[in-house]
């Protein structure tokens, strides 16, 4: 008889569980209402199987890894997993995807709190309270609420992905072509217009990526164009090459500019009690954890909003209605609740543009829109009912990876903050190996490794410009489609006047020259009045 050890002993009667629901679901009336929740019942069936299970668990130390290590991201990590993608088997690659976006959000957090330098952008309104709390000796209890309030967040944020996103897909099989045109250009206005720095610099950044994406065969009729005379460029600039070089290696050579390479703990934390003690979570109460959960959740929803964004308007919120504002910035764990229940909440939200209407929300759903298209799933209104079992275990895989937050974080916490001490000379450049060596595998073309190298020399001297990146990615991915649909629609024989003569397409037009207004032009007259005042 074979011996029954560690999770192979939870697999049978977890599965045998799953099962027996999945069962009582169908038993009941309106079988097809319920076809999106049997398959994310599914879902988690096929999670606890140990051989996927594994992924989910070595995707979210990743992730974690990434996220606590400054300099690295969760963006970084999987660009840095797309070309291993194109061996993986679909459930595999999804799982992994799921557990480092839930892990480098968190893991930012880490070093925020124990050496007030945030891991990732996301953990900057953390690192106000976090850091505080740790020169009072009360570092351990930060990381605690940290990771509790990060899986809470996240859980909340992942179901209501499970229940939005299907409603948002009966409402995409509305758009046509103009809408969805329309629909893109709210998505790239938004993002050029949120990001940090000049306006004008985000838009340009868009244009870039635009331009970028008319290389190669044209989308309608198969013609090559803008290829310089470079035969290998008749195909077009390839996705990994692009991701790989705006994100993995530009970082690269930014870190270089950076004497300092070893970074060192401001002092010992201890680690005896990560655990909060009941009487001060009662005391704080579960409504700041939902509240800060669903306006993280909101703002990822938005093209652009992102995991900062999130944070910074869920701490603002946290500290405008509480009893003792005066306290925020003194090291109080609610500022720390507040932010990570938000940003991590964020990743369900952000999921729901890019799986119901094909509209990546940030850079690293744009990174998981490329993972979805080298497995043959083209996100959009079709996918949930094309592939709904995928679909259900990439939900399963979201809320199951956000649920292990706090248990990974209590058991590893020491292990990562030693980690955290290696010299990030040693790690970026084991990183630079990985990202060109990807590139070069996924294809076995030195001309895309090359390519991928220019994309980061021109990325690098974009940010030295204060030029931003991700609208310049955003513009890539979704030039294709809004050259494609513009001119689909143009087709129809109304001319321009189509895209205003259709209501939901002129609606959409509306919002988006009302989004440039209010912040690409009344925004910055509002900064800098309050900063003069």
């Amino acid at each position: 008889m074979e011996q029954c050890w560690g999770l192979n002993c939870l697999e049978f009667p977890i599965k045998y569980l799953f099962s027996v629901v999945i069962d009582c679901v169908l038993n009941k009336k309106g079988v097809k209402k319920r076809k999106m929740l049997t398959q994310i019942l599914h879902g988690f069936q096929i999670l606890f199987t140990l051989n996927i299970f594994i992924y989910l668990i070595g995707g979210l130390l990743m992730g974690i890894f990434f996220g606590s290590v400054p300099g690295l991201t969760a963006t970084l990590a999987i660009a840095l997993l797309l070309p291993f993608t194109f061996t993986m088997k679909t459930i595999p690659a999804l799982v992994t995807i799921m557990g480092i976006y839930a892990g480098g959000i968190f893991g930012g957090c880490l070093t925020a709190i124990t050496i007030n330098i945030p891991g990732a952008p996301a953990s900057t309104m953390t690192m106000i309270e976090g850091y505080e709390m740790m020169k009072k000796g009360k570092g351990a209890s930060a990381i605690g609420h940290a990771a509790i309030a990060s899986g809470i967040g996240g859980m909340i944020g992942a179901l209501i992905l499970m229940f939005v996103a299907p409603q948002m897909m009966k409402v995409a099989l509305a758009f046509k072509s103009p809408e969805r045109f329309s629909l893109i250009v709210v998505a790239l206005i938004m993002v050029a217009t949120v990001t940090r720095g000049s306006l004008l610099k985000g838009i340009i950044s868009t244009l870039i990526g635009l331009a970028i994406a008319t290389i190669g065969l044209d989308p309608l009729i198969p013609t090559p164009r803008f290829h310089f005379g470079i035969p290998y460029l008749m195909r077009g600039v390839g996705l990994l090459p692009a991701v790989t070089g705006l994100f993995a290696i530009s970082e690269l050579l930014r870190q270089m500019e950076f004497k300092q390479w070893d970074i060192k703990l401001a002092q010992k934390i201890k680690i005896s009690n990560f655990i909060p003690s009941w009487s001060e979570i009662k005391k704080i109460g579960p409504f700041l954890y939902l509240k800060s959960a669903v306006i993280g959740n909101f703002v990822g929803i938005l093209p652009g909003g992102g995991a900062s964004m999130a944070a910074f308007m869920a701490y603002g919120e946290a500290k405008r209605s509480s009893r003792y504002p005066e306290k925020f910035g003194t090291g109080i764990p609610e500022g720390i609740i507040a932010a990570e229940s938000a940003n991590n909440a964020m990743c369900g939200g952000a999921l729901v543009p890019l799986l119901s209407l094909g509209i990546p929300g940030d850079a690293v759903t744009a990174i998981i829109f490329g993972v979805l298209l080298i497995q043959g799933m083209i996100p959009g209104p079709q996918l949930i009912v094309e592939h709904s079992g995928l679909i259900g275990t990439m939900f399963a895989a979201l809320f199951t990876a956000q649920m292990l937050i706090p248990l990974v974080t209590f058991l590893l916490t020491p292990v990562y903050l030693r980690i955290t001490n290696l010299n990030r000379g040693l790690i970026f450049s084991f990183i630079a190996v990985i990202a060109l060596v990807g590139t070069y595998v996924a294809e076995f073309s030195a001309f895309q490794m090359g390519l991928a190298v220019v994309m980061g020399v021109l990325a690098y001297f974009m940010q030295r410009a204060g030029y931003p990146i991700v609208p310049v990615l955003m513009g890539f991915i979704l030039g294709p489609y809004l050259e494609l649909f513009f001119r689909r629609s143009l087709t129809l024989g109304k001319g321009v006047a189509i895209f205003f003569t259709s209501p939901i397409s002129a609606v959409l037009l509306l919002l988006a020259g009302l989004f440039l207004y209010i912040l690409g032009v009344k925004r910055p007259h509002l900064e800098e009045n309050n900063s003069k005042s």
